[in-house]
């Protein structure tokens, strides 16, 4: 190690200097019979064995913050739906980041599940046309419920489409209409009064109702 050659050239030339110190206590030391010139000496040692104060890593590093924005509200769903996976099935056959079935791909035309699997943009495409779809079919009943309460859940555009997403516009319609009495229960025992409570309050307004709205490429 570069260290230990350095130790082990440095300790004679220390002892031989204290002895010349000895031997001659009253004479004028002359630097010049003392020079290191011509020798080899490599002072580099690297920064695991030298004690250096390494700067500290900066804790303002950039990351976004999607808030209430619609981005904000689809990654969220996402989230919830796959942890944002696009590739993956649940034991229920539904699909992707969002976990769309065969059927209601169906509507928003498509036709070929396995192609849509492994098509992020087509699945970004599939839930901004159901959501579209959805929205038309709700369209009444947003104007209507938006702002109320309804079994301890503020309603809102983004809580109804979130709920949409999961049960279908016609749960909705029926969560709302009941003021809470129907609330549907999926297989893994997620609600309608769930959803619109956890996706409430998202900007969904960019979203434009449309009945025939399709997922294309």
């Amino acid at each position: 190690m570069k260290i230990n050659s350095v130790k082990n050239f440095l300790l004679p030339f220390a002892i031989c200097f204290l002895l010349a110190m000895g031997l001659y206590p009253d004479s004028t030391l002359d630097p010049t019979l003392y020079s290191t010139e011509g020798l080899e000496l490599d002072y580099n040692i690297s920064d695991d064995l030298a004690m250096v104060e390494h700067k500290k890593p900066k804790s303002n590093i950039f990351t976004p913050h999607l808030g209430k924005s619609f981005e904000g509200f689809k990654e969220a769903l996402a989230f919830k739906e796959s942890r944002g996976d696009y590739f993956t099935v649940n034991t229920l056959g539904y699909l992707g980041k969002y976990q769309f079935g065969a059927e209601t791909l169906k509507l928003i035309g498509i036709y070929n599940p396995n192609q849509f699997l492994y098509n992020p943009e087509l699945q970004e495409k599939a839930f901004l046309a159901n959501a579209s779809r959805n929205k038309w079919v709700l369209r009444k009943d947003i104007k209507r419920f938006n702002g109320k309460l309804i079994s301890g859940v503020k309603i809102t555009e983004s809580g109804i489409l979130a709920a949409a997403h999961l049960a279908g516009p016609g749960s909705v319609k029926k969560f709302l209409r009941s003021y809470g009495d129907n609330n549907f229960s999926d297989a893994y025992g997620s609600t309608v009064r769930y959803y619109m409570k956890k996706f409430s309050g998202y900007d969904t307004s960019v979203i434009e109702p449309n009945k025939k709205a399709k997922a294309k490429l």
